[in-house]
């Protein structure tokens, strides 16, 4: 392999969040450059945050020599994607293990988009503030600057389980109940911030019995505009009856007002209209960059799709994916029919793996998204909305005044998954796993290391950190109170797709 190194800046659409990423992304390359430099290899520097999928074109494309993305902030999958594609040059995916700094986010999205594309690459990270310290991380360096490639043990993944004789039964009730009447995913957009790998389109998702109907989100804005203001009133009424905890003008969020959370109601009303006008199923909403200057947040409304206590409610749940992400929205919609079945309650949550840490002897995860998480998290109570609190959407991402939909997760055991794009065919992943509830002080901590105003859950998964990092296809999760995992791995094999089962007992 090639002394020189190319090494490259990853980044976010939007300016400030680069600009505040700046000396961490600096300090992190100089790190990676000490790095390679002790292992005999020449880094060089790719001028500039790649901020646009035509600089990622235009400044890798002509690049042949081995190429290490840095990853210590959010960053869009095109951005690496659309400069590396075409040609099979070593590629290196290096990041810290910060939840401040979302890096390890970046990476598991951008590693997932590759695989979709059929992109050989390798991924490493590092918790040391010392890169070269980290002897783990040395001796894979070294690996992928002499081979080009980073292999990493499957001692935790298996594709099958043993599953029971009523799981599986009542696998193929539902199976034949989705293959009857193919759920339709109604698509408010694309996805969103170049999620390649959350988007499988008519041609993968007709080949497992699912559906979508595409809506431009220019349809929130026009639909808006009929909704009444009573409508809104009695939304509001109800969701502060049901005991959601508006935090109005606190601290800085003096423009996050009453008139905010009527705005986000009033586009849930929107959404609901148009998922009753299509016969929709489940939801995937894009929300993000399109919208934002011009409508609030969308995260009470998906929170609210989310929980069974909502405004207008049939008693049921309405999965909802953020980021309109069918990687999620399609184990979410076979859990939340897995768990029905059983008797169980059918909310089903969406969260981002934003970070983990050891916590009484096992490793523990940082799960939380902006408000893709129903309220049964936060009180396991069907009939309420209690436990849920709505802070400000943090200003540097969110312009338009809008809230959260946000809690402390109570511990219990979950089952989760999550469908992706592997060598042109639809693959799900299925573990097991149990919330746990920390101690106030660490919760605290924890909480406030990454996003404070975002639903928080701490989770075993049961699967080893570095075999997550390593091996899973996403930054996002589906999880789902109560064991239905034979139940969704039977699923999974009905209706046609391929299952990987991460686990520690593999």
């Amino acid at each position: 392999m090639s002394k020189k190194v190319a090494v490259y800046w990853p980044g976010d659409a939007r300016a400030k969040p680069n600009e505040l990423a700046l000396p961490n992304i600096e300090a992190a390359t100089v790190q990676i450059e000490r790095a390679l430099k002790k292992l005999g290899r020449e880094p060089y520097r790719v001028e500039g945050f790649l901020s646009k999928p035509h600089e990622s074109r235009d400044k890798l494309g002509p690049i042949d020599d081995p190429t290490v993305g840095v990853f210590v902030h959010w960053v869009y999958g095109p951005h690496t994607c659309d400069g590396v594609l075409g040609k099979d040059n070593p590629l290196l995916l290096a990041s810290n293990f910060s939840g401040r700094w979302p890096g390890l986010v970046g990476l598991l999205n951008t590693g997932a988009c590759l695989e979709s594309l059929n992109r050989k690459h390798s991924r490493v990270w590092t918790s040391s503030e010392d890169f070269s310290a980290d002897p783990q991380f040395m001796e894979r360096l070294d690996t992928w600057c002499s081979s080009g490639a980073i292999p990493y043990a499957e001692d935790g993944i298996r594709y099958h389980a043993p599953i029971s004789e009523s799981a599986s039964a009542r696998a193929r009730k539902v199976a034949a109940e989705i293959q009857r009447r193919r759920p339709l995913i109604l698509m408010l957009g694309d996805t969103s911030m170049g999620m390649i790998n959350g988007y499988f389109g008519p041609r993968l998702l007709s080949k497992h019995a699912f559906a979508e109907h595409k809506i431009d989100q220019a349809w929130i804005i026009d639909r808006g505009r009929t909704i009444s203001e009573q409508r809104i009133s009695d939304a509001l009424a109800f969701v502060k009856d049901k005991g959601v905890v508006f935090h109005w003008g606190e601290g800085d969020a003096k423009d996050f007002t009453e008139q905010a959370t009527r705005e986000q109601l009033r586009d849930y009303l929107v959404v609901l209209d148009l998922m009753r006008e299509f016969g929709a199923d489940c939801l995937g909403w894009q929300y993000q960059l399109g919208l934002i200057p011009l409508r609030p947040p969308s995260d009470l409304a998906e929170g609210l799709f989310n929980s069974s206590a909502r405004p207008e409610t049939d008693g049921d749940t309405i999965a909802c994916a953020t980021e309109a992400d069918q990687g999620n929205v399609v184990p979410m919609e076979m859990l939340k029919r897995l768990l029905k079945d059983k008797g169980l309650h059918q909310a089903v949550m969406f969260h981002d793996v934003r970070w983990g840490a050891e916590h009484d002897g096992r490793f523990l995860w940082v799960l939380l998204n902006s408000g893709s998480c129903g309220a049964y998290a936060f009180n396991h109570d069907p009939s309420t909305l209690k436990g849920a609190h709505s802070y400000r959407q943090p200003a540097l991402y969110f312009p338009t005044p809008g809230g959260t939909f946000a809690g402390e997760s109570l511990p219990g055991e979950i089952t989760w998954a999550r469908a992706y794009i592997k060598n042109d065919v639809l693959w799900m992943d299925v573990g097991r796993g149990e919330v746990v509830k920390l101690p106030p002080e660490k919760r605290d901590a924890w909480w406030k290391g990454t996003t404070r105003e975002w639903p928080f859950m701490a989770a075993d998964l049961g699967v080893d950190r570095d075999t997550l990092m390593a091996h899973y296809q996403s930054n996002h999760v589906a999880v789902a109170y109560g064991d239905v995992f034979g139940e969704m791995v039977a699923l999974s094999q009905e209706l046609g797709f391929r299952v990987r089962v991460l686990g520690r007992d593999g």
